[in-house]
């Protein structure tokens, strides 16, 4: 009887912590994307959020709030009630923002409870068809030989793609221009016009750029070569051992949304990104499916705000 007792009384003491698990979702949950409609981060969380919402059986919508290197997005979630209805589409751009901005309204790893990594994306080193760089040695060996001559372009100051030119360029000791443009499709052009020697851009939206062949994949920067080209070299097998570079997203709640509600979301968004018809979708975008759990994500946020706060100190980018 007093056994039977003290099992009763440990799972009241249970029952405030399950509650909030069982009454979630109460009402669509909303993921707040800090990048544009259309992009790979947003295409992404389009397709998890269908199949989340299908698990749910409760809406998850997106809600798009690009601008400011995600910290517009960032301030709204981590302002949001702490019920985990608010979610944010977390990437390698809140660690960037850490270190790039002199001031946030939020701190990235006290303001938000991280719930899972969702999946990894290739950055790539490219070049234009008709470039005098066959491969990415040539690149590097031109760069080693002509120091300053060398004109890589990315998009934005402080983005992924310019961080990892400038990360490339101190791992690889070489004295090269980062050339900065206003968007993607600036870059292409300059590319493709021969005003820049190369580019780092993200994979995915380049792949049809590459499979009409109007430019060539020189390396990837990721630490395993890209799925969708397994005959293009990693920048690390091209002559810059140990080099890796790739960029991530993630889902994150506010802090203080109650643990239990965070493992749940985190049980069912591992068992979607399991799902065969997922896969496929984020295969056809080049993200490889993560997973895992919010320590593993926690640990992941800081190890990236970490490295690259460093390669903002020593390409000496301007604090925002």
């Amino acid at each position: 009887m007093k056994r039977r007792g003290v099992l009763g009384l440990g799972a009241a003491a249970l029952l405030p912590e399950l509650a909030p698990a069982q009454a979630f979702p109460s009402k669509p949950i909303r993921i707040v994307v800090p990048f544009g409609a259309g992009g790979i981060a947003d295409l992404t969380a389009r397709a998890v959020a269908k199949a989340l919402g299908e698990s749910l059986k409760q809406g998850v919508i997106i809600e798009n709030k690009p601008g400011a290197g995600g910290v517009v997005a960032g301030e709204a979630v981590a302002k949001a009630e702490p019920d985990a209805h608010t979610l944010l589409l977390m990437s390698n751009g809140t660690a960037v923002s850490s270190g790039l901005f002199k001031s946030l309204p939020f701190d990235a790893q006290k303001d938000f409870a991280p719930i899972i990594t969702l999946g990894f994306f290739d950055i790539a080193v490219l070049a234009a068809a008709n470039s005098r760089f066959q491969t990415m040695r040539d690149m590097l060996a031109y760069a080693k030989a002509n120091p300053g001559k060398l004109n890589v372009a990315t998009v934005n100051v402080g983005s992924t793609q310019h961080l990892s030119a400038e990360l490339l360029k101190s791992s690889a000791g070489l004295d090269f221009q980062v050339v900065p443009f206003n968007g993607s499709p600036a870059v292409i052009t300059a590319l493709r016009g021969g005003q820049v020697d190369a580019c780092v851009e993200i994979l995915g939206p380049m792949m049809g750029q590459i499979a009409s062949k109007a430019v060539r994949p020189l390396a990837v920067m990721g630490a395993k070569r890209a799925p969708g080209l397994p005959d293009v070299p990693t920048v690390a097998e091209s002559g810059v051992p140990g080099f890796e570079a790739a960029s991530w997203n993630a889902l994150a709640a506010p802090a203080k949304t109650p643990p239990a509600v965070i493992q749940l979301l985190n049980r069912e968004t591992n068992k979607a990104l399991q799902a065969p018809e997922l896969r496929k979708q984020l295969a056809e975008l080049n993200v490889t499916p993560a997973g895992g759990t919010p320590e593993q994500l926690r640990e992941l946020l800081a190890s990236e705000t970490r490295r690259w706060s460093d390669v903002i100190q020593r390409a000496k980018v301007p604090r925002q």
